[in-house]
């Protein structure tokens, strides 16, 4: 038991309460040693990889391969080949991009209000003859009932708290739904890109998380809906439309690779007994498809194109049925989503150049999501002063502001 009830901290006692680097340093020598061990198998597994992508690959017998087996992981749907490189398009003289990005501020249940905020970055960029840029950014704020769940008719206007992951696909949807409104403010058809940051899959409605009326009220009232709206603006004139993937982790063409070495036929991995031995798929278990690819493109090319197996593209999106390609920007891999249609109008090249033409100006990685994204971050300073502003505004209206104790330790210091 303490002498007294209150703690003095003295210089001294803040000393001791730092980091003690000189103790990890023989923990860092040894993580260096795994971490060369580990290189060096990485090298020999992508080496193997690669010998195979080069090899004359059955194509139409492993897209059989793939449909018909039964895997633990997800294996990339092949269009064509595997190993095939497509050189840069040219970039056509006068053309637009365009992007939005978003950040929100969730509902905080410490706080009086119950409210959300969701900020929206936009930028359009006309380049050619007559250059232009147009920089915004647009917050809206969401507090009435009716704003703070997902109404779900088929399930008897049952609600659905809108916080967290659901919070993050209403933004998502909005971010696309603003990019319709910047593709169709252009001034007249010329080629242009539409592009979002990140993955035009869902992966935070999979799983079995969330209640399947929530999943399909998201999808065809959000990010379906403003596809299908970017569809049929694309029928006005060259329109690419993508989603781009910084540093991509994802494994689906690596596990085409692991199906077609596998000497079993179905595939079934549930099944799958090689006691004692080492499975052929394990050679290639850790490679991701940035890995492949770094040795397989040259600057500007890209991979064929894939499409996605998931289950929820399989099962939801239809014509916007989610196809891939990997690109090599210069300084790394990049993956860029397109949806099914996009691919059939021709317009794979034109979002080939365009994005690569913007990955070129912006030292690697697309100039338009970087401005777009610095138009809408929130930062801890903004997302403190918007509380502070909701309880200025409160206590000026007369009603009382007081939040959890909780809420009130965070802003108050004690040492």
């Amino acid at each position: 038991m303490f002498a007294c009830s209150r703690l003095c901290y003295t210089p001294n006692h803040l000393a001791a309460m730092t980091l003690d680097l000189f103790q990890t340093v023989p923990q860092i020598e040894a993580m260096s040693a795994e971490l060369k061990a580990e290189r060096s198998r990485h090298q020999q597994q992508l080496q193997e990889a690669l010998e195979l992508l080069g090899s004359a690959l059955d194509v139409q017998a492993l897209k059989r391969k793939i449909e018909t087996g039964k895997t633990t992981w997800l294996v990339a749907g092949l269009e064509s080949g595997l190993g095939e490189r497509f050189p840069l398009p040219p970039t056509p003289p006068d053309f637009y991009v365009v992007a939005t990005d978003g950040s929100h501020i969730d509902i905080d249940r410490h706080r009086t209000a119950s409210c959300y905020l969701i900020n929206v970055g936009l930028v359009a960029l006309r380049y050619g003859e007559n250059a232009q840029a147009h920089l915004s950014n647009s917050p809206r704020l969401y507090s009435s009932k009716e704003e703070m769940v997902l109404s779900l008719p088929s399930s008897g206007n049952r609600g659905e708290p809108l916080r967290g992951e659901l919070l993050g696909v209403k933004r998502g949807a909005e971010e696309c739904r603003r990019l319709c409104d910047l593709v169709r403010q252009r001034a007249e058809p010329s080629p242009t890109l539409a592009l979002l940051d990140g993955s035009l899959i869902l992966w935070g409605l999979t799983g079995g998380a969330y209640p399947e009326a929530v999943v399909q009220e998201l999808l065809e009232t959000g990010l379906l809906a403003c596809l299908g709206e970017l569809q049929q603006l694309a029928e006005r004139g060259p329109l690419g439309v993508g989603s781009y993937i910084s540093f991509p982790g994802n494994t689906e063409v690596v596990n085409a690779l692991r199906v077609a070495v596998c000497p079993v036929e179905p595939v079934d991995c549930d099944r799958c007994s090689r006691e004692g031995k080492e499975k052929e798929c394990e050679r290639m278990a850790g490679l991701r498809d940035r890995d492949l690819f770094a040795g397989l493109l040259k600057p500007g090319e890209r991979s064929p194109i894939f499409y996605s197996r998931s289950s929820i593209v399989r099962k939801y999106y239809g014509r916007h049925e989610v196809c891939f390609f990997y690109l090599n920007v210069d300084d790394e891999i990049a993956r860029v989503e397109v949806p099914r249609w996009v691919v059939e109008m021709g317009q794979t090249d034109l979002t080939h150049a365009l994005v690569y033409d913007q990955c070129r100006r912006g030292q690697g990685y697309p100039v338009v999501l970087s401005e777009a994204h610095e138009q809408a971050v929130l930062t801890g300073a903004d997302r403190e002063r918007f509380w502070e502003m909701v309880e200025e505004t409160m206590v000026k209206k007369g009603m009382e502001t007081k939040g959890s104790a909780k809420s009130d330790s965070k802003r108050t210091r004690w040492i």
